[in-house]
């Protein structure tokens, strides 16, 4: 007799859509699939990079009602217990996520936390960072900021090196998430890519070589994705961050070429994973 397959994990987010494919849902999406997790998702605006104008960005939210009717439907079919949280974009959507979020039960809400709207006024985005610290952080349990969002929320001038990443780890931690993972990249000096995990007790440094001086479009998304779409499987979240690394840097290895002036990470499945490169350290 056949038995029935057992189900997969349900792998949830709720972000922007970005036309290209690089970055956005659709990079979420394809990360979840790449996992063995079932992913699905809510639309909260809609960018596109503008070819005619130096590939800036441009902006269209989504109307809040239409976010909640999607999160009602998206919950009410699968009742996930993981969700991600991607770019928002106004105060408005922040109001609807954090009420529709407030909802439901979660066993794990990871933030990415997109602080600069791009293709925003200035003002819209200062009101924009400011309700999604107010509203998403205390709700989520794994924050993923880069280094401009970590230090943004750390409150810190600088983050030069590893162990200012440290800090900034530390001080977000004390505004509420359970775990913070904070993402170097490429921005901080040195032959590695760092990023730091921070428990409340532990710090984990997880650091692979450098591939390139240049960011690739998709490679935040894809790593909160990624921890997303683990946490979601069960893993615990040392190993979930050590997948994650392993993908992002796979992704950019693989990294897709185009017409824009920038590449995008690609995936090519989760057979094909970085493993070897990854460091890890635990202190």
């Amino acid at each position: 007799m056949t038995e029935t397959p057992a189900p997969p994990a349900l792998a949830y987010v709720i972000a922007g859509s970005e036309a290209t494919g690089g970055a956005g849902i659709q990079a979420d999406l394809k990360t979840f699939q790449a996992l063995g997790a079932y992913g699905f998702g809510t639309l909260t605006c809609i960018v596109s990079f503008d070819p005619a104008n130096d590939w800036g960005h441009r902006f269209i939210p989504v109307d809040p009602q239409v976010i909640a009717d999607q999160i009602e439907a998206a919950v009410a079919c699968h009742a996930p217990d993981v969700v991600k949280i991607g770019m928002l974009g106004t105060p408005a959507t922040i109001d609807t996520v954090a009420d529709s979020l407030a909802q439901h039960p979660w066993r794990h809400v990871v933030l990415d936390p997109v602080l600069i709207c791009k293709g925003q006024e200035p003002g819209a985005a200062l009101d924009t960072d400011t309700a999604l610290t107010e509203r998403i952080l205390p709700l989520a349990t794994v924050v993923t900021p880069n280094v401009f969002e970590a230090r943004t929320l750390a409150g810190m001038e600088r983050i030069d090196s590893v162990d200012d990443l440290v800090e900034a780890s530390q001080r977000i931690h004390a505004l509420g998430p359970r775990y913070v993972i904070a993402k170097g990249g490429v921005e901080l000096d040195g032959p590695d890519a760092v990023d730091v995990l921070y428990d409340g007790e532990r710090t984990t440094v997880v650091s692979t070589p450098k591939i390139g001086q240049e960011r690739v479009s998709g490679a935040g998304c894809t790593f909160a994705a990624a921890v997303t779409a683990e946490l979601a499987k069960g893993a615990e979240i040392t190993d979930a961050v050590r997948v994650a690394k392993q993908v992002v840097t796979q992704g950019i290895l693989d990294r897709l070429g185009s017409h824009a002036p920038f590449d995008a990470v690609r995936l090519t499945g989760a057979e094909n994973l970085a493993a070897g490169l990854v460091q890890v350290r635990t202190s």
